[in-house]
């Protein structure tokens, strides 16, 4: 984690902050319950940011993206609060937050990936090689023994990024299949079929012959 980054956005926010209270005007009411909350968020910074951080950097492909994830959480967060609209300032609400930072960022990955795909398909006849293939139904019983995690962290980064979002907020983050559904997009019918086909290609991928347990 390049900590250079999050010091610069940490003074970012704290910069905001400064700006927001340079009119020299005391704060009542609401407002000062907003300033109070900006101060325990500011000084939950440096607790949070390994923990926000580790939880984006095992859902994307790279550092740089995890780094820039991370960026944006934070300011969402100050965002939030700057709003008045959250009530407690916890770890917890951060990674919920970065969550939804995850799945936009799966999201433009996503048409990212169709785009070119799209663009191949109008060079090459025939049909598109990155369209998905299997439909094998598979049982949930076996997909929910433990795996290695550190190999079931390689194998996912390996899949599309449709698959390894679908799989990612229902088997690491443990989210039903309907908010598993909203946070892609997608209605929980075709959620259900891509979490099937997102198992087929992880135990595909999935390096059965290695001992790893």
């Amino acid at each position: 984690m390049d900590t250079a980054i999050f010091s610069r956005s940490f003074c970012f926010l704290k910069r905001r902050v400064f700006i927001l209270r340079d009119d020299g005007v005391a704060v009542t009411g609401a407002d000062a319950t907003i300033s109070q909350k900006i101060d325990d968020y500011l000084g939950l910074y440096d607790e949070a940011l390994p923990e926000v951080y580790g939880y984006v950097n095992r859902r994307v492909a790279s550092t740089i993206a995890a780094e820039d994830v991370t960026a944006e959480t934070f300011v969402a967060a100050m965002d939030t609060i700057q709003r008045g609209i959250v009530v407690n300032i916890t770890i917890a609400w951060l990674i919920g937050i970065a969550r939804h930072k995850v799945a936009d960022h799966w999201r433009s990955l996503e048409r990212e990936e169709r785009r070119m795909a799209k663009a191949a398909t109008n060079t090459h006849t025939g049909t598109n090689p990155t369209s998905p293939s299997a439909t094998a139904a598979t049982g949930s019983g076996q997909w929910d023994a433990v795996l290695d995690i550190h190999l079931a962290h390689t194998t996912l980064a390996e899949l599309s990024t449709a698959h390894r979002s679908a799989l990612s907020l229902r088997y690491l983050d443990g989210l039903p299949v309907g908010e598993v559904a909203q946070h892609l997009g997608r209605t929980p019918g075709a959620t259900e079929a891509l979490l099937t086909r997102a198992k087929a290609a992880f135990r595909a991928a999935y390096p059965e012959g290695d001992d790893h347990g």
